[in-house]
């Protein structure tokens, strides 16, 4: 994957810049020995590195502005990293950039029961957030896998969601505001501690920008009283296709489950070799949870099981208490640690209309045997939110190549059928030359406007979101 050639006056210019951020950090704030940068170099999607200029570590949004400040000033350009945790490459530098962390931003800032919000520095990680609530019985609904430790900062960056988003949505319908940086150094309010703010939804366009337009150091976000109670079932079908089909009658019946995630058998076996969940031998299996009270948990499931015997399981098991829910949970919360102990793999995000499911699942197979590579799905089904995981040897020359070929043409799969490249994830260095295959180039040209408007130097997380060659443009006619 090309990467934009660094800016040679800005690294020889390394000691003055670094000088300039020791004078508004703390000592051990400001990273520049090229071992300790190393710990930087990529985010999750690890096949591609590439280390800083320097790393800052700021303790408070004054900080994050000056920073801020002294780049603008500097020309030089500033990738905001939350946990490092992004699947797309959304944190991976640029070799004459400055990667700006706000891990050591977690605080919880004010909590309000009444009104049900909790107001946080985005350092802090998801888990944490409903462990901050959680004694008083409220929790904060996105739940990525990368849950205990993304951070807040990310979430709204790709504007995450998790098992749950079925139901509560993901992180833009749970976010009421933030405390945002410009790149000049400007600290902005955006929304509030209030259900809807008035004038444009800036809220809405920050939700998802990936970086690009700012840094997010704070930020309002809902919580919600947890649920009286909540039952998963277990559903194993002999085919991937029917699995699918089950989910869209699911949905077409009216029933609105907390959750709805898929696996298919590479994923299964995978994971009861790794976490012994007891799942059955098949080629595909639902979880379906609901929640509410005893009656309308009982409601909902009748119509769900219902549905699901009709196209004949393998097992259908129910749990009967919270150790049987847990061992229901736990191998598809072990999925992803479960596949990467046996393979190498590339996990992608693409979104499909729900009743999608089961002819994107066939084309998947068979585009698996044209590439030559194996797949494993597991997913949020109950929304379309697939995340196929391409298995390759990251020693074997060409091997990742035609990952990439392969994970592209099921984006593009994706888009075809009425989806998009990304549900949660986002666009990272990942898919951004597939944008065009989305996106007529007046609609990108529109986006890229708007970036304009925040960030005129286009120097906010370069290379990433939009086609390299238009960022190169557009950052070329700013300078």
């Amino acid at each position: 994957m090309e990467m934009p050639v660094p800016n040679g006056d800005v690294i020889a210019s390394k000691a003055r810049i670094v000088a300039r951020l020791r004078g508004v950090l703390a000592a051990d704030a400001v990273i520049e020995d090229a071992t300790e940068t190393r710990a930087y170099e990529c985010d999750a999607l690890t096949a591609y590195r590439c280390p800083p200029l320097a790393v800052v570590l700021p303790g408070s949004t004054a900080e994050v502005a000056a920073v801020l400040r002294i780049c603008h000033q500097e020309a030089v350009p500033v990738v905001p990293r939350g946990a490092g945790t992004s699947l797309a490459g959304g944190a991976l530098p640029t070799a004459d950039a400055v990667v700006l962390g706000v891990a050591r931003m977690n605080a919880v800032l004010e909590t309000d029961y009444d009104n049900r919000f909790i107001r946080v520095e985005t350092g802090r990680t998801n888990l944490s957030v409903t462990g901050a609530v959680e004694e008083h019985d409220f929790f904060f609904a996105p739940d990525p896998s990368s849950q205990l430790a993304c951070a807040i900062a990310g979430n709204i960056a790709m504007n995450s969601g998790g098992a749950h988003c079925l139901k509560y949505g993901v992180t833009t319908n749970n976010l009421l505001g933030v405390t945002m940086v410009t790149m000049a150094g400007e600290v902005v309010e955006i929304g509030g501690a209030h259900l809807d703010a008035g004038g444009l939804d800036l809220l809405g366009l920050i939700c998802g920008s990936e970086g690009q337009l700012g840094v997010v150091t704070e930020a309002t976000l809902r919580i919600l009283r947890k649920p009286e109670g909540a039952r998963p079932v277990l559903m194993g079908y002999d085919s991937a296709e029917v699995a699918g089909q089950v989910v869209s009658d699911i949905i077409r019946a009216g029933v609105l489950p907390v959750a709805i995630e898929f696996m298919d058998r590479p994923c299964i076996r995978a994971t009861e070799a790794f976490a012994r969940a007891g799942y059955p031998d098949c080629e595909a299996l639902l979880i379906v949870e609901v929640e509410g009270s005893p009656a309308e948990i009982d409601e909902q499931l009748g119509v769900i099981l219902q549905i699901a015997r009709r196209h004949d399981p393998v097992e259908l098991r129910q749990a009967a208490d919270e150790d049987e829910a847990a061992r229901i949970w736990l191998g598809r919360k072990s999925a992803f640690g479960a596949m990467g102990n046996i393979n190498d793999y590339m996990c992608l995000d693409g979104t499909i209309p729900v009743d999608k499911l089961p002819y994107v699942l066939k084309r998947i197979g068979e585009m698996s045997r044209e590439f030559g590579l194996d797949v494993a799905n597991v997913f949020h089904a109950g929304d379309g939110n697939m995340h196929p995981l391409i298995l390759f040897d990251a020693n074997k020359e060409g091997d990742l190549e035609i990952c990439e070929a392969f994970g592209a043409e099921i984006l593009k799969l994706c888009v075809e059928v009425g989806g998009c490249l990304t549900g949660e994830h986002g666009v990272g260095v990942e898919k951004r030359d597939l944008m065009g295959d989305q996106y007529a180039p007046e609609d990108l040209e529109a986006q890229m406007r708007v970036k304009d408007v925040f960030d005129p130097a286009w120097l906010l997380n370069p290379a990433k979101v939009f086609p390299l060659a238009a960022s190169r443009q557009r950052r070329a006619v700013a300078a």
